[in-house]
């Protein structure tokens, strides 16, 4: 944890250290399916934003699950503290169960955030600055299609057309903002998401190493 005598604008982690790579893209681009690719072939650490929520939904004594159910069934965003603290967590509890090899740094690639601008800031001042931002660039009607497929068998409560339209308008209205204030910073390798897997995956890795990072 932070010691008490750093203030809220020294981030956790050292860029020196830890690799931070946010990966963006509207619901149903593929961040899930390519993040498990990153994560097998470059030694990234998978942390998704929506996961850690859900999943601290129905963490028995928790006392954000009840917050956190209404604004995820509401397609809205959780409030920025709760969602870096989880994520801020799971770093640590990840470089504490394995830290990374010697002379290496950790590489946690961030899934689904940040989703607004005040969220990126807050993150890089408190937490670590990113290195790179990856997005999935993919059309409304592709997500969609997508989304209601997996409804099917998702068992997710927002895996339906009314709140996979307002995620999508969430989305626009908010989080492009975010890519494009990376984008003005040079940090972002922007890739489009509507060929097959194998295709777009193909493209992420021309663009990551590009940057520089090498798979491991």
């Amino acid at each position: 944890m932070a010691n008490s005598q750093e203030t809220p604008s020294s981030p956790r982690f050292s860029t020196q250290e830890v690799t931070v790579v946010f990966f963006l893209g509207g619901p149903g681009s593929g961040k899930g399916t390519q993040s498990a690719n990153l994560e097998r072939d470059y030694g990234f650490v998978h942390l998704s934003a929506g996961d850690l929520l859900r999943a601290e939904q129905v963490r028995e004594g928790s006392q954000y699950g009840e917050l956190i159910r209404n604004y995820i069934r509401e397609g809205k965003i959780v409030p920025m503290e709760i969602t870096v603290a989880l994520l801020s967590n799971a770093m640590a509890d990840s470089l504490a169960a394995t830290p990374p090899p010697a002379g290496t740094k950790a590489r946690f690639l961030i899934d689904g955030f940040p989703r607004k601008l005040d969220q990126a800031v807050f993150f890089e001042d408190t937490v670590c600055p990113s290195e790179l931002v990856l997005f999935l660039d993919c059309p409304e009607e592709v997500m969609e299609s997508r989304l209601l497929k997996r409804g099917e068998t998702s068992g997710r409560d927002d895996d339906n057309a009314e709140s996979i339209r307002k995620r999508f308008r969430t989305f626009v209205d908010t989080s492009m903002p975010v890519v494009d204030a990376f984008q003005a910073q040079n940090k972002v390798v922007s890739v489009k998401a509507t060929g097959s897997v194998d295709d777009v995956y193909a493209e992420i890795k021309s663009g990551i190493q590009a940057r520089g990072l090498d798979p491991r």
